[in-house]
């Protein structure tokens, strides 16, 4: 009874998140900066930031599983110069979850609803890994209300063939993603990283916090459907079309791109295949930088945003 006792101690002071932090829904979490709230399209709540005063609009869409507070060392520097908005795309975060049909198709009809309830006329998208492939999907479907792209470590440049898609169907799960051990969430943050910053700390939390939110098998849920929105969407053969002038930036040490099990190689090779592919595309590749690249080379990616809204 006392080794019971004393090991649920020993967890409770290594994850004092599980004892202290239990979300009762995922919309309790703090992401330390003021949200607003606003239903689109068939009744959707849509959480998102709305910071800074300006004619130009950044509107900030996270990638898979992630959620508004990973663009919080962007907007905190660019809304002194932009609005910076960030959102959480339905199913995610502080979001409404339900049984949605998502697609690539559903994420730009969801942004063009947002833009237009809040009477955004021109929009930047700025987009991050699975965010970048919605913004490149919602430029093809709404060329009239996007402006410019800037895309970070963006989804849609890596090519699979239909068994290889169908593996991420059949690999990515429900039940995959809920069961996710402790110790494989500290695994997983470190590998979206060259040198996984300190301050990046409060991903893990969450995460691993949200684990009680009685709506955290809804979010798995659209985890699972978020991959199969980008693998039934592909964008590469699109991106010819893409008219919108463009800022692309990877990391060097992207872990995540190109995906080890399947494709292998450098990530520069496909950051240049797709960038070539797109009309008017500027690339820039920061060393010792992973897949969070926004995130862990802050001021190198604001500075290279500002130079390019210029």
């Amino acid at each position: 009874m006392k080794y019971i006792f004393f090991t649920l101690l020993f967890a409770l002071a290594l994850y004092p998140s599980i004892g202290q932090n239990k979300q009762h829904q995922m919309s309790d979490l703090d992401y330390g900066m003021p949200v607003k709230q606003i239903k689109i399209l068939n009744n959707i709540d849509l959480v998102y930031t709305d910071q800074g005063n300006s004619k130009q609009t950044i509107i900030f869409i996270h990638g898979l599983a992630s959620y508004i507070p990973a663009w919080k060392k962007n907007i905190e520097d660019l809304k002194t110069s932009y609005r910076c908005i960030a959102i959480d795309l339905p199913g995610y975060g502080r979001s409404s979850k339900g049984n949605y049909d998502v697609s690539m198709d559903f994420f730009a009809d969801a942004i063009s609803d947002f833009c237009q309830k809040l009477n955004i006329q021109k929009v930047i998208l700025a987009g991050h890994s699975m965010g970048g492939q919605i913004s490149i999907a919602t430029a093809l479907k709404y060329p009239d209300l996007v402006d410019k792209l800037i895309l970070i470590a963006p989804a849609g440049f890596e090519t699979f063939n239909k068994g290889q898609r169908q593996w991420f169907r059949d690999a990515m799960t429900v039940d995959g993603v809920r069961l996710t051990t402790v110790e494989q969430i500290h695994v997983n943050y470190a590998y979206n990283f060259y040198d996984m910053p300190k301050d990046a700390q409060f991903m893990i939390d969450d995460r691993i916090a949200i684990r009680s939110a009685m709506d955290f098998t809804d979010y798995c849920y659209h985890v699972t459907q978020g991959v199969k929105a980008m693998v039934d969407s592909p964008v590469f053969d699109f991106l010819p079309s893409v008219r919108q002038k463009t800022l692309c930036v990877f990391g060097t040490n992207d872990n995540l791109i190109p995906n080890r099990y399947l494709n292998g190689g450098f990530t520069e090779k496909y950051a240049k295949m797709g960038a070539e592919k797109m009309p008017d595309c500027t690339l820039h590749m920061l060393n010792k930088a992973g897949h969070f690249v926004m995130f862990e080379k802050p001021a190198e990616v604001n500075q290279l945003i500002r130079e390019f809204l210029k």
